[in-house]
């Protein structure tokens, strides 16, 4: 007994330094988001030695240095033909889209909840971000109760296994287009899955051509998607809204009944973000999404 006891102790003391050194290393990490975080806020008060940037975050000059670097090369410092380090572009670039996004989502959200209950299938709004293209809204059908779709706000989305990646990359100036597809390695989820550049590019000017897009089962054999453009005051295509909805629920065939539907639900939420539209009348059926000379293929 007095053995298992010893050992039970030795356990338990172990047990007990593991956490000491996991809460220690926590709270280190900790402090030095913070200080990172602070040196960042420093840089836009006004520019900052190697050694003013070693002492907010306190620690030697090779380690601030490293630090500095990687901070510029996300772009959230830049150094300066002096030598010191301001605040880079980065920073205000994500400032930009989080505020451009809450934005979208808040002249969208009415039409894009009104557009479900007509539909009753799951709706979507998805934004280019960076160099992926994200979910920023998602109105759920009661119908998915059972089966959840693998959708989340937040989250990325296939570029080219989607209806609503493969509208927005269909309308994207051709080099951006090139830049975003040359980081993508093509993969076959399924049998319908776009799985190399020739196809893909085929069914982007299809796109552009018909206005909208559709997923049939190409990223999850079992999903079935439609998707339209939303263009802002320049015209420009920004952003895709989506009707989704598994294929027990509806075949693809049965959800592009609902295209005159998402097809004006986007030139409403198009509208709310300051576009006009080229003629008085009703786009859906005549140029509704159709590629403004900006959007054409070529330099």
């Amino acid at each position: 007994m007095a053995v298992a006891h010893r050992v039970n102790y030795i356990a338990s003391t172990a047990t007990d330094a593991t956490r000491i050194r996991r809460a220690r290393g926590d709270t280190a990490l900790a402090q030095s988001i913070r200080r990172a975080i602070d040196l960042i806020r420093r840089s836009a008060e006004h520019p900052l030695s190697l050694t003013e940037a070693a002492d907010v975050l306190d620690v030697h000059k090779s380690t601030a240095l490293r630090i500095l670097q990687t901070l510029e090369s996300a772009r959230f410092v830049r150094r300066t033909g002096a030598g010191t380090y301001v605040l880079g572009s980065g920073l205000i670039e994500l400032s930009e889209l989080a505020l451009g996004s809450m934005d979208l989502r808040q002249f969208a959200a009415a039409h894009l909840r009104a557009l479900q209950r007509e539909t009753s299938h799951t709706v979507h709004l998805a934004q280019l971000t960076g160099d992926e293209i994200i979910y920023i809204d998602k109105v759920d059908s009661p119908a998915f109760d059972a089966v959840k779709l693998p959708s989340r706000v937040g989250r990325a989305v296939s570029i080219y296994a989607s209806a609503v990646g493969k509208t927005i990359l269909a309308y994207l100036p051709p080099g951006e287009r090139d830049r975003l597809l040359s980081h993508v390695v093509f993969e076959r989820f399924t049998d319908s899955t776009l799985a190399d550049h020739d196809s893909l590019e085929a069914a982007l000017a299809q796109i552009r051509q018909d206005g909208w897009a559709a997923d049939n089962g190409e990223h999850d054999a079992y999903v079935m998607c439609i998707a339209a453009p939303i263009r802002d005051s320049r015209g420009l295509v920004i952003a895709a809204a989506s009707i989704t909805a598994i294929e027990v629920i509806a075949s693809l065939d049965q959800l592009k009944s609902n295209l005159p539907l998402l097809l004006e639900t986007a030139n409403q939420i198009s509208r709310e973000l300051g576009y006009t539209p080229p003629s008085s009348a009703n786009l859906i059926g005549s140029d509704a999404g159709r590629p403004t000379p900006a959007d054409e293929p070529g330099d």
